[in-house]
């Protein structure tokens, strides 16, 4: 171990029992460096509370490390794990000694976002730190490539086994037993080494007087000498101290006044006190020693004695527990026990009051979870939990049982109309315990309902039932009257009408901003800006963008949910503009963040724009892939999807010139040129122009070109009549390349001088960019009737870096990443390695290897040679 400090890990792994944490102790006490220890449980598989535990441990032994990202982990939306990451490495980096982190337990955590934590801090890895992993599996680490890499010291069962020569030491020296070499022989052949049960062998053999008795029975498998062994180590303790660690077996986490009101007995910090200090498996959780938790194998012993001994005493142990966290504030935790106490009417008492605030801070899932606990029985004689089953449903996309929950509370609502007392009906006897959320429930049931249509695109009775949420709610309950304002402007955006869809969804969103909902805002800040892009208005869609950021950071939390998704929007904007550095740059920011800072969109969304940039770049191929990723992680919402990812796709197939697969396409969607058009089906109405234009030059069939030409004027009239510039101007476009395809330039230039004077207002260049050299040679036309002179002269110019080379990617012999990139641009400066090393967070090692693919990808030996061919690439 002392060895492996001069490497990035070591892994300790074996299973329970092999010694791993008292090894790693042994070893940090007489370790030259400062050691920050952090013992993990399976709540640690939280994002939020591994990195608040993870910060609590280097403060151990770094002064105020990390005291700006505990803030912000508290809130209802924390940060990512990688960006907090970032800021304690760059924190650390800062730091002029060299020191451990210690994970203890590791394999306790089921998480593979912790996991990719973990890679990302192992990449980044600053020199001044070491890392320490105890599990009983390995991690889902990259262990070969770090094996491969020399930055990995493994200690494996064969290791951490005791020989006989060190059973004796142990025994005898240690434990201070008298044990014969035949009986330490005996008791090492029988454990195998497994120094648990060697510890738990030498416990059960204090004050025994026929030892050599003892020896002689311990046999059998070890999952019974286990239970066997600590059944009589607790029969050996007091009574009180074994009735203590049954009854407080129950918890997840000790602390002295839970485990006080849970046992109904005093003084229970002095006992996990004296139970630490004697080493009874029980593990300290922060340096104050407030909370603990046992050893989990201790602990899963404990919870079958407990059920065999005191089976009676559960439900009464975990009530108990329920009863302490309410009162504590802890409501999820107060739930949570009252399920496992089987005391449901409790629990569904509880979830009724805790609903409100959960659900309206976005957690529908843990709602969900919470409702499917109860009998169903019980919830249905419940009208407020029914409601809230109903929306948690909604929320899921579980829609086939909304309608249901909601007939069920509207049963009750007919039931007891005009009456306050609960009474016996046909559904049994009502309950209630939210007595404010019961007179909210009918303006409840409308907006659910208007959900639940809009999502079914049922237009009209998503207007109807939100139009009654307006005229049921009074004017102060914001939540529902925003929501109702903003359903509608939806139902207004599924139907074509931008405008009135602005409008009323703007409204609808303010209101719900002054009901607190802050992340339904941020959300609503994305809607916007989708429809401003409809309309054409790319700058006012920026400036929605950035409010919703602006709104993110006053309210503290620059990485609300929904943040992320602005990245998204924002990042095609940029792609917009032929500004492809920071449209990708905005899309590594979003990924930062990590899922729980997006809405469940947001991953089929962001790989949706990185095709684009890929497409824009000219490499077909690997948009496509991202395309196909993208189809894998599609989640629909309540927001419109316009573009379809298949539509997406036949559009690059009919650039790569696979016109059977894009003919398939249209057929598979019925499409044709004389369909009623609809804003809803703009998007792939405009790709089949695409399609029969690509027949049109393939076959020569004239058909194709009238039926192209028809279908255009119609999209360009209902476009024009509904507002949506976006989509004018790509129409536009197509009739002037239409007209081209059949050698009639001068009608090509009348929709094309249209399309340049709607896209210069807003800085459009990818939407005549991505077209190619048809639409270049276009523009040079253009250029000699002096059509927009100063606009189309730029957009050429991003032709020529297009048209005149190779993209690059097809001229390397193999693509650089994103990092390499980085590391390329880095290298260009004045920086030295060592300076680059510490701007990207990585090791000098790393740093190497980076340059080293560089330089075989750009086929070079130096970074004066990489930069040159770089910049004749023109990769900067």
């Amino acid at each position: 171990m002392n060895k492996g400090l001069n490497r990035k890990l070591t892994l300790i792994s074996a299973s329970a029992g092999f010694g791993k944490t008292t090894l790693v102790s042994e070893w940090v006490a007489g370790c030259e460096r400062p050691v920050a220890w952090l013992s993990l449980d399976e709540g640690d598989g939280d994002a939020a509370r591994f990195l608040t535990h993870l910060v609590a441990a280097l403060q151990t032994i770094i002064d105020n490390i990390g005291e700006g990202v505990v803030g912000s982990l508290k809130s209802p939306q924390p940060p990512s794990i990688e960006s907090i990451l970032i800021v304690l490495l760059n924190e650390i980096l800062a730091i002029p000694y060299k020191f451990v982190l210690v994970l203890d337990d590791y394999h306790l955590i089921d998480s593979n976002r912790i996991d990719d934590a973990l890679i990302f801090l192992l990449e980044h890895l600053p020199p001044q730190m070491h890392l320490v992993i105890a599990t009983r599996e390995d991690p889902q680490l990259p262990l070969g490539r770090l094996r491969a890499r020399g930055h990995l010291t493994e200690l494996r069962a064969n290791d951490l086994r005791f020989t006989p020569g060190e059973a004796a030491m142990f025994l005898n020296e240690v434990i201070g037993l008298d044990l014969t070499t035949d009986e330490i022989t005996a008791l090492e052949t029988r454990t195998e080494g497994w120094i648990a049960g060697l510890q738990l062998a030498a416990l059960s053999m204090h004050g025994r007087e026929d030892i050599p008795a003892f020896i002689r029975a311990f046999a059998g498998d070890n999952r019974y000498i286990m239970d066997y062994l600590v059944e009589e180590v607790l029969q050996r303790v007091p009574n009180y101290v074994r009735t203590f660690l049954l009854q407080t077996s129950i918890l997840d986490r000790l602390h002295g006044p839970l485990c006080d009101a849970v046992t109904s007995q005093a003084e229970s910090s002095a006992r996990l006190d004296s139970l630490e200090r004697g080493n009874f498996f029980i593990v300290p959780l922060d340096d104050r020693r407030h909370w603990y938790r046992y050893h989990h194998l201790f602990a899963e012993v404990l919870s079958s004695h407990l059920r065999a001994d005191l089976p009676d005493q559960v439900a009464t142990l975990h009530l108990r527990a329920s009863k302490w966290y309410e009162q504590n504030g802890s409501p999820a935790d107060a739930i949570r026990h009252a399920l496992a106490a089987k005391d449901f009417t409790r629990a569904a008492d509880l979830i009724e009051m805790a609903c409100p605030a959960i659900g309206r801070s976005g957690q529908w899932a843990l709602v969900l979870g919470w409702l499917k606990g109860l009998p169903s029985e019980l919830v249905h004689c419940r009208p407020v939990l029914c409601v809230w089953y109903a929306g948690a449903l909604l929320a899921g996309g579980k829609l086939e049982a909304v309608e249901d929950r909601l007939q069920i509370a509207e049963k009750w609502l007919e039931t007891t109309a005009g009456m306050r007392n609960r009474l016996e009906a046909p559904l049994g006897k009502m309950i209630v315990v939210d007595e404010e959320e019961f007179r909210r429930l009918p303006g409840s049931i409308a907006v659910f309902r208007a959900g639940l249509a809009l999502v079914l695109g049922d237009v009209p009775a998503t207007v109807k039932y939100a139009q009654l949420v307006l005229d049921l709610v009074p004017e102060d309950d914001h939540l529902p009257r925003g929501s109702a304002a903003a359903l509608l402007g939806l139902a207004s955006w599924r139907s074509g009408d931008l405008d009135e869809a602005h409008r009323m969804f703007a409204d609808g969103i303010a209101t719900v901003q002054l009901a607190g909902a802050i992340p339904d805002a941020i959300n609503g800040a994305i809607a916007l800006a989708d429809i401003r892009i409809a309309q054409g208005r790319l700058r006012d869609a920026m400036r929605t963008y950035k409010r919703g950021l602006l709104l993110a950071a006053e309210y503290g939390e620059p990485e609300l949910l929904g943040t992320a998704d602005i990245y998204v929007g924002m990042s095609e904007l940029h792609r917009e503009h032929n500004d492809l550095n920071t449209a990708t740059q905005h899309l590594l920011r979003s990924k930062e963040q990590g899922e729980h800072t997006g809405f469940p969109q947001n991953r089929y969304r962001w790989y949706v724009a990185m095709a684009r940039i890929r497409e824009a770049e000219g490499n077909l191929d690997s948009a496509l892939n991202l395309f196909h990723e993208a189809e894998k992680l599609y989640v629909s919402d309540f927001f419109l999807n316009v573009r379809p990812i298949a539509a997406l796709k036949t559009r690059i197939w009919v650039a790569q010139g696979r016109l059977g697969e894009a003919l398939d396409w249209a057929r598979e969607q019925d499409l044709s040129a004389r369909d009623d058009l609809s804003y809803m089906h703009e998007f792939e109405h405009i790709t089949l122009v695409r399609v029969l234009l690509a027949k049109y030059k393939s076959e020569r069939a004239d058909h194709s070109m009238l039926e192209a030409m028809g279908l255009l004027e119609r999209l360009l009239q209902a476009a024009e009549e509904g507002g949506r510039k976006g989509s004018a101007i790509e129409i536009l476009i197509m009739q002037a390349l239409a007209h081209q395809i059949k050698g009639d330039s001068p009608a090509a230039l009348v929709p094309l001088e249209r399309a340049l004077s709607l896209g210069e207002q807003e800085g459009y260049v990818r939407i005549f960019v991505d077209e190619g050299q048809p639409m270049a040679a276009l523009l040079e036309v253009a250029v000699k009737r002096k059509v927009s002179l100063n606009y189309v002269r730029r957009l050429l110019k991003f032709f020529n870096k297009t048209e005149d080379k190779p993209p690059a990617n097809q001229v390397l012999s193999e693509r650089l990443s994103e990092r390499e990139r980085e590391v390329l641009r880095l290298l260009r400066t004045d920086l030295s390695g060592p300076d680059i090393a510490r701007e990207l967070i990585v090791s000098l090692n790393t740093l190497r290897s980076h340059t080293k693919n560089i330089y075989g990808k750009l086929e070079v030996t130096n970074r004066r040679a990489a930069v040159r061919r770089a910049e004749e690439l023109d990769l900067f």
